[in-house]
């Protein structure tokens, strides 16, 4: 009997052990797949809207990644994350890095962990980037996580104001927004390739915002050359987004976004 019961006992040990094995392998790869994923918070569609009000404090915002662009409450300038830091390009063109409890309505973060690298030389603007970070896309069904670092002979990039309720659509405030230009300057491109499918999601195709070095400037790229730079690209398999719950989002209609004026907005 003592035998018998040693035997359940060492057996009883052995499952329990296997469990707790089993458990770490599976937490282990859980911490893989969301090092893949994209964190969204809001959509292009609402942001079109005029839906500005902030959702998460940027704290919140770097818990769910460390790289990534977007914009902050009443639309106050654009967003980069680099480096687990985020800064902001004012209307005027400064660039300050922000406060933790600063407001958020709508940005697009990960984990940065680059699967592919390239090299760019004598890009003549910023159609012939997008060609040439497109020829390493894997699938046009995933999301991509884009940095591009290096010299730049020219950049054009955008800011805007804040803005005031009742908050007028994002297209009329591209309309009136700040267009800035910087010659012979070292930094850094951050952004997306975002896929067909998640239209009104996020805007498909490339969205990428600059930064430069020295954090003297940046925005929303709209041009760009460049001289010498590396590229690097993370496949991105998952999607995660955070709806607001704000009266200003609950309550507007979604349904009849006009595509073209997405990208008028956007790009």
């Amino acid at each position: 009997m003592k035998k018998c019961c040693y035997f359940w006992e060492s057996k009883k040990y052995c499952l329990i052990l296997q469990i707790v094995l089993l458990s770490l392998i599976f937490t282990g790869c859980a911490g893989d797949i969301e090092k893949n994923v994209v964190f969204q918070v809001s959509t292009i569609s609402a942001l079109m809207e005029g839906v500005y009000d902030g959702e998460i404090e940027v704290g919140q915002l770097l818990k769910e990644g460390d790289f990534g662009i977007g914009t902050f409450e009443h639309l106050d300038g654009e967003m980069v994350v680099l480096d687990g830091k985020v800064y902001q390009v004012q209307g005027d063109g400064a660039v300050i890095e922000t406060d933790e409890n600063i407001k958020v309505p709508f940005a697009t973060v990960t984990w940065f962990e680059p699967d592919s690298q390239i090299q760019l030389k004598g890009i003549e603007n910023y159609s012939v980037l997008k060609d040439e970070l497109s020829r390493i896309l894997h699938s046009p069904n995933m999301f991509y996580a884009f940095k591009v670092e290096g010299t730049f002979e020219y950049v054009q990039t955008r800011s805007v104001y804040p803005q005031s309720k009742p908050y007028p659509p994002l297209v009329d405030v591209t309309d009136m927004q700040s267009v800035f230009a910087y010659h012979n300057i070292e930094g850094s491109l951050v952004g997306f390739w975002v896929p067909s499918l998640a239209e009104g999601v996020n805007m498909p195709g490339f969205h990428l915002h600059f930064l430069s070095k020295d954090l003297k400037g940046g925005g929303h790229l709209l041009d760009c050359r460049i001289s010498e730079a590396g590229a690097e690209m993370d496949v991105l398999t998952g999607f995660h987004m955070l709806l607001p719950e704000n009266d200003n989002f609950t309550q507007v209609d979604l349904g009849n976004i006009n595509q073209e004026d997405v990208k008028r907005a956007e790009q």
